[in-house]
């Protein structure tokens, strides 16, 4: 093991797969759409999506804080309670200054501005709530999880749209490397089941329009794939020299070998069409990580679901690699958690690296004739593997990568 080396200590997740890692695991292993009608959105052109089944926040934080936080940072504070718990860490005992909390968030909330909405446009502004900026700003996720764990280092959100949670690791990864830290709680999470966000992507043409078949609407790197589906959830991982991690007697679950970054420069929303900025990153964390295309033996795509993005993903993947690597896209089956998604995927390429199997691709039927990808479907695929690529894309032309290995 390198000595600067990155391990992957703790690791937590909510999402619409179920609370819990394992539970997670479980339901993409399963490879089954979790996409449902939702009564939240009834009445807009996407009336469904794919939400965290059973999250009883006040169960599980308790009334008070419950109150005070909006979905998507419950969420996060119960994904960072399991990873600090799996990474065998006591918040009484650690050296708090050392400690860094970094997120990745696409927005602010919406979960409640529709209503302090109504209430300014109703002349009513003493009635707008004194928690609607703190619940919000997207900040406080980070804030919120210092606060409940007791985490004094450097502490921030990085907002790459739905790259967000790809970047705050990759980022964590660097505060460590530079000693800035010696522990690092890191991840994304983000909520879209809401009316606004439904909305405005529906007027941007990036939703499914499959109202008849929620099941079977997220359907990456498919011919008949036409838009993805709103979802919601949380991961966050516990990252640590591996020098500390021994040090303490902690088992690390996996490496993170490589990190990097670009910018398309070429549109506002919409990817280069030759997907050279994924393409940039790519190449950028396999040097990082003094590794080579061939070294890859898992690639856990972005995949949208998107006609354009897809195909952009498609070609930056085929312009690095020559012979791609199994490929999966965990959207079809978890829906796009936005800030949230690229933590998701990177906590289920751990877990695909521990486990040495590939969970499937939901819903991928009609191959596309003008991709040349082996998409792993319909059942998980054991494979040997000793090192696996995560992407991430989003709006502004944002791009990031992992390479994680195993232990």
């Amino acid at each position: 093991m390198m000595r600067d080396a990155i391990a992957v200590t703790g690791l937590g997740m909510v999402t619409p797969g179920g609370i819990g890692a394992p539970a997670t695991w479980k339901s993409l292993l399963a490879g089954m759409s979790t996409a449902a009608g939702d009564p939240h959105l009834e009445g807009l052109r996407q009336d469904f999506s794919c939400r965290v089944p059973g999250f009883d926040a006040q169960e599980l934080l308790g009334k008070r804080l419950a109150w005070r936080l909006d979905r998507s940072t419950q969420m996060a504070l119960v994904a960072a309670r399991e990873a600090i718990a799996d990474a065998r860490l006591d918040p009484g005992a650690w050296t708090a200054p050392r400690v860094a909390v970094i997120m990745g968030v696409g927005t602010g909330s919406f979960e409640h501005y529709e209503r302090e909405f109504d209430q300014l446009a109703s002349g009513r502004p003493d009635k707008v709530s004194a928690l609607a900026l703190p619940r919000s700003v997207p900040n406080m996720v980070a804030g919120e999880l210092a606060l409940d764990l007791g985490a004094q280092g450097p502490n921030f959100v990085v907002s790459t749209a739905c790259a967000s949670g790809t970047t705050a690791l990759g980022l964590a990864r660097d505060l460590l490397r530079s000693d800035s830290c010696d522990i690092a709680i890191a991840g994304g999470a983000e909520s879209m089941c809401f009316r606004i966000p439904a909305a405005c992507f529906a007027q941007m043409g990036a939703l499914s329009r499959r109202r008849h078949d929620p099941a079977h609407a997220s359907r990456p790197f498919d011919r008949d794939r036409d838009g993805f589906v709103l979802g919601e959830g949380s991961a966050v991982l516990v990252l640590e020299r591996a020098a500390h991690a021994r040090a303490r007697h902690a088992p690390a679950r996996a490496l993170v070998a490589g990190y990097g970054a670009s910018c398309d420069a070429h549109h506002f929303t919409a990817p280069a069409p030759d997907g050279r900025g994924l393409a940039q990153a790519i190449r950028s964390a396999l040097d990082d990580a003094d590794m080579g295309p061939q070294d890859i033996d898992h690639l856990n795509a972005h995949g949208t679901s998107t006609p354009h993005n897809d195909a952009a993903e498609d070609r930056a993947i085929r312009t690095v690699f020559p012979r791609p690597a199994p490929v999966t896209a965990l959207k079809s089956v978890l829906g796009h958690a936005v800030g949230g998604a690229g933590a998701i995927e990177a906590a289920a390429t751990v877990l695909a690296l521990e486990h040495q199997i590939i969970p499937p691709t939901a819903n991928y039927d009609t191959p596309d004739p003008a991709m040349d990808l082996d998409i792993v479907h319909k059942t998980p695929r054991p494979i040997r593997m000793g090192a696996a690529l995560s992407t991430s894309s989003g709006f502004g032309g944002q791009n990031a990568a992992l390479v994680l290995t195993g232990a």
